[in-house]
């Protein structure tokens, strides 16, 4: 009787620890890379559902842009200028964190964003006397200037803007020279664009608007919300709020 044949060793599966250190490696690079300012929602959107339907599907047709279901979703995002507009507005308002910190640090200004675009707030108290639209230059003529150079910028070129002038609601004092918070805070928004086309910001690019106290940020119940709801926002627009 022959002597039986050695059966053959099972293969090693060390390997799959290396692997799976690797992929994992790798996934930590791509999420370092990864900047949510810079990527649109409608972007995400279309990956993510892209994404689901390749653990539902087996047929081609619905994993791409190219064909199937998503092409038509594809095709118009692809079509909308607000995609590459949208990626400059992350790089603005990059740029507007870091040129407004010591604003931001001394509590004059707050830089943010909304659906209307990206938003530069100036905290009234800072900026006017109370009742008064006229802008106290002595104490934020930094600032504005830096308000300034910043709607100069190649980020800003070819971009339209809106100036929003609010109030809280308490009345205008009886030794204001406005009837209401509706001419206040008009004013306010008029006078600030008056002093950044001083400086050669171009008029045509802005709108002006006066809201009084009809869009407050926080309650009016207390101080704090009143002297947050006291603001000029300057913004920068989205395509879709033109």
């Amino acid at each position: 009787m022959g002597k039986k044949a050695k059966e053959p060793e099972k293969p090693s599966a060390a390997w799959q620890g290396t692997y799976g250190d690797m992929i994992t490696l790798m996934l930590c690079f791509f999420v370092m890379l990864y900047d949510p300012t810079e990527v649109e929602i409608t972007e995400m959107a279309t990956i993510t559902q892209s994404l689901q339907m390749q653990e539902t599907e087996s047929v081609s047709g619905g994993l791409s842009l190219s064909a199937g279901r998503l092409s038509d979703l594809g095709n118009n995002i692809n079509s909308l200028p607000a995609v590459e507009k949208g990626k400059s507005l992350g790089t603005a308002k990059k740029k507007a964190v870091s040129l407004f910190a010591p604003d931001v640090k001394t509590n004059k200004i707050t830089v943010s964003s909304d659906e209307r675009g990206l938003v530069i707030t100036l905290l009234s108290d800072n900026f006017f006397e109370e009742g008064s639209a006229e802008l106290n230059i002595n104490e934020t003529r930094d600032t504005l200037l830096r308000l300034s150079e910043f709607f100069k910028t190649d980020e800003m070129k070819d971009r339209r803007f809106r100036i929003e002038g609010h109030t809280d609601n308490m009345p205008v004092s009886e030794i204001s020279n406005f009837p209401s918070n509706w001419e206040l805070s008009a004013t306010r928004a008029i006078n600030v664009l008056h002093y950044l086309a001083d400086y050669g910001v171009k008029e045509d690019s802005f709108a002006v608007a006066g809201y009084a106290d009809t869009r407050p940020k926080f309650s009016n119940d207390t101080a704090e919300g009143r002297a947050y709801n006291r603001r000029v926002d300057i913004i920068i627009l989205d395509e879709g709020h033109f």
